[in-house]
């Protein structure tokens, strides 16, 4: 094999394992936040403006159409990943932002593009609901 066919393949070679590096990380930082993050009424204004597209879930434990939605919003969480931040904000440890919203019934999820709420669902509603909401504020 001649030098040049040599460092073609180590270059590729390097390529190869710069990519699978990275795929590794990207892999590693998914997982670990592999649920939605809580929110909370100290971090929910800073939250929402440095995330372009966020659906915030104001929910309590005690709520049974919360308990019931939580798992969509996991799956939502994953599938969504680096387009969508997902969190949760329990409404009876942050009353401040759930009566500043004037969220009155439980599951609410409220979608913030740019720190502005621009869409709201009220109640517990199936996962294509939810999508065909998110996907309207990504286009």
């Amino acid at each position: 094999m001649d030098s040049e066919h040599e460092q073609f393949i180590s270059g590729e070679n390097d390529e190869l394992k710069q990519l699978k590096e990275r795929k590794l990380a990207e892999f590693k930082a998914r997982k670990k936040m592999s649920k939605p993050v809580h929110v909370t009424d100290a971090d929910f204004s800073e939250t929402v403006k440095k995330n372009p597209v966020a659906l915030i879930d104001f929910w309590a434990e005690w709520c049974g159409p919360c308990r019931a939605l939580a798992p969509t919003i996991e799956e939502l969480h994953k599938e969504y990943a680096g387009k969508v931040f997902i969190g949760k904000l329990d409404v009876d440890e942050n009353p401040q932002t759930a009566e500043g919203f004037q969220v009155f019934s439980i599951p609410t999820l409220i979608v913030m593009k740019n720190g502005q709420e621009v869409d709201r669902i009220v109640g517990c509603v199936p996962k294509k609901s939810i999508e065909t909401v998110l996907k309207k504020h990504l286009g």
